[in-house]
C-alpha cells in the first residue's frame, strides 16, 4: 500500500510542479499584458481592449492552480495553536477532518464551477472573443487539483506516511 501510494505520491508531485509552472507563467504573462495596457494607454494613447480582460482570466488560472499547489504542500491557511498542546494521534484525526473539508470545498468548486461555466458558455466576451465559460473553467480545474491533492494527504496518513505541513521539512515525494 505505501508504495502505491508512494507511487501517486510521484505522479501527483508532476501536476503539482507543472502547476506550479502554468501558474508562473501566468502570473509573468498577466504582469506583461498590463504593462502593454499601460504602455500603449499612456505612450501611444491608445488603449488596447483585450489586455485587461485576459489578464483577469489568467489571473483566475494562477489562483487556483497556485492554491491547490499550496494545499498539496501543507501551505494552506488553518488555525494550529491548539494543535500545539494536543496529542499527536489527535492532531492526526484533526489534519485528517480538515482535509476531508478541503476534499468538500474542492468537489463544490468542480460542480459550481461547471455550471456557471455551462450558463456562460453561450456568452462570447467581446474583447477576447472566445466563450463566456473559459472566465470558470479555472475554478473546474482547481477544483479537480484540490480534490486529488487532499484525498492524497488523506490516503498517506490513512497509510502511515508523512504529509506535508506549514513550517516542517520537505517529505519525500
Amino acid at each position: 500500500m505505501q508504495d502505491t501510494l508512494k507511487g501517486i505520491a510521484r505522479t501527483t508531485a508532476v501536476m503539482a510542479r507543472i502547476a506550479l509552472w502554468l501558474s508562473g507563467t501566468g502570473l509573468v504573462l498577466m504582469t506583461a499584458f498590463i504593462a502593454v495596457q499601460v504602455f500603449f494607454r499612456y505612450v501611444l494613447n491608445d488603449s488596447q481592449s483585450w489586455t485587461e480582460p485576459a489578464s483577469v482570466m489568467i489571473m483566475g488560472w494562477f489562483i487556483f492552480l497556485g492554491a491547490a499547489v499550496g494545499i498539496r504542500e501543507g501551505y494552506h491557511l488553518s488555525f494550529d495553536v491548539l494543535l500545539y498542546v494536543l496529542p499527536d494521534r489527535v492532531k492526526l484525526v484533526l489534519h485528517s477532518i480538515s482535509d476531508a473539508v478541503v476534499v468538500a470545498f474542492g468537489c463544490g468548486m468542480i460542480w459550481f464551477g461547471a455550471q456557471l461555466a455551462e450558463k456562460t458558455a453561450a456568452n462570447k466576451l467581446p474583447s477576447l472573443g472566445i466563450s463566456g465559460a473559459f472566465d470558470f473553467l479555472p475554478l473546474v480545474a482547481g477544483g479537480v487539483l484540490v480534490v486529488l491533492f487532499s484525498l492524497e494527504r488523506l490516503a498517506r496518513r490513512a497509510a502511515g506516511l508523512p504529509t506535508a505541513r506549514f513550517g516542517e521539512t520537505e517529505l519525500e515525494d
